[in-house]
């Protein structure tokens, strides 16, 4: 019995009476005894009491039996969850609990009284809650030669609560015992350790937790990993990060390449070229006019003309052109539309001959002119 309970029972019974300690878990049922022999014996004379001293030592009635009447809603706590089991007219003032409740803890007293006659009975009810669901965990790191600590607690629950670790069989063969060099922590109950791991201590560990009204547990998983797996894995993902930038900068380095590609593109309409060919010039054939207008008026056709390669060739030949006195020349000359002579009459053949017998006497100076 817990302390409060015994102290509970030495003040308010004294320590030579008689009780009865039950214990139930809760939400479950329970019926508290009470016998009387006190029979119906004149109206109105019998009455029956229940009573509750609490943990805090403050006394409450629950039910009570008076003047033909039955008063159960006495405590909001225990409204509806209380009643007499039986018939409490007939010698049975027994009471009835349901869903019991942790604050339901305490000592009971049944009091039974008719025509100056008493009858006492007192109960002592514990209401044992079992383990909340504990939670697993592991502290440390699970590397080879390494110690790792499991730890299992559960929040609430009836004191005293236990715990008890062990290994779940996986496969065939396998133990369910700790490995060896386990060592469990009294200070800390569900706590224990697991030293200089290798690869058989990875696997599945269960923690039980466990009271008086029933036990819960959980599991964890335990995987070892070798030193040398660590450093494997680091270099991966160093590789794959280096992948992934390699990757970005090939990105990054076409489209800089196809931008400078269009930009260029987009200049290249508006460069001058300068090593673009200049207009080629027609070529006329001289008329009978004098080598002076001739000269005056290549001269102008040259000064219309984009190309001065070509206005330097015909200014270069145009002295060298100039007719001898007396002679026609068969030379041609440059000149556009506007340095172009008035046409020579076709019935007149005469200076065109005098011109070949000339050039007959003269070869030297009969050379046609050649224009560059």
């Amino acid at each position: 019995m817990a302390p409060l309970l015994l102290w509970l029972v030495s003040c308010c019974v004294g320590a030579s009476a008689a009780y009865t300690e039950i214990k139930k878990v809760a939400e479950e049922k329970v019926t508290l005894p009470c016998h009387h022999q006190l029979g119906l014996q004149e109206k109105g004379a019998l009455d029956i009491e229940w009573l509750l001293t609490d943990s805090k030592g403050s006394q409450k009635a629950v039910i009570t039996y008076s003047g033909h009447h039955v008063y159960d809603n006495l405590t909001e706590e225990q409204k509806g969850r209380v009643a007499f089991a039986s018939n409490f007219l007939a010698g049975d003032a027994s009471l009835q609990i349901e869903s019991l409740k942790p604050r339901d803890e305490g000592l009971y007293t049944c009091k039974v009284k008719n025509s100056g006659h008493y009858v006492w009975s007192h109960v002592v009810l514990k209401v044992l809650v079992r383990p909340s669901k504990p939670k697993c965990e592991l502290e440390g790191e699970p590397r080879e030669g390494g110690d790792l600590a499991l730890q299992c607690e559960s929040s609430s629950g009836t004191e005293p609560i236990a715990y008890h670790w062990q290994r779940v069989r996986e496969k065939e063969g396998q133990e369910e015992r700790l490995p060896p060099r386990s060592r469990i922590d009294h200070s800390s109950p569900g706590r224990v350790l697991l030293q200089n791991l290798t690869a058989a201590s990875s696997g599945l560990y269960r923690c039980t937790a466990d009271n008086e009204a029933g036990k819960e547990s959980c599991v964890v998983r335990v995987t070892v990993q070798y030193v040398q797996s660590i450093g494997m894995v680091a270099g991966a993902v160093t590789g794959m990060v280096a992948g992934v930038l390699l990757i970005l900068l090939l990105v990054w380095l076409l489209v800089r390449r196809k931008g400078k590609k269009r930009h260029e593109e987009e200049e290249r309409p508006n460069e001058i070229r300068e090593d673009a060919e200049a207009p080629k010039a027609r070529l006329v054939k001289p008329s009978s006019s004098s080598s002076g207008s001739q000269s005056s008026r290549s001269g102008s056709s040259c000064t219309r003309s984009t190309a001065n390669s070509a206005c330097r060739s015909q200014r270069t030949l145009s002295p060298e052109a100039a007719p001898r006195p007396g002679l026609a020349t068969g030379t041609f000359r440059l000149g556009g539309p506007e340095a172009r002579g008035p046409e020579p009459k076709r019935g007149h053949h005469t200076p065109l001959a005098k011109a070949q017998s000339t050039a007959g006497r003269l070869p030297g100076q009969s050379r046609p002119l050649q224009t560059v």
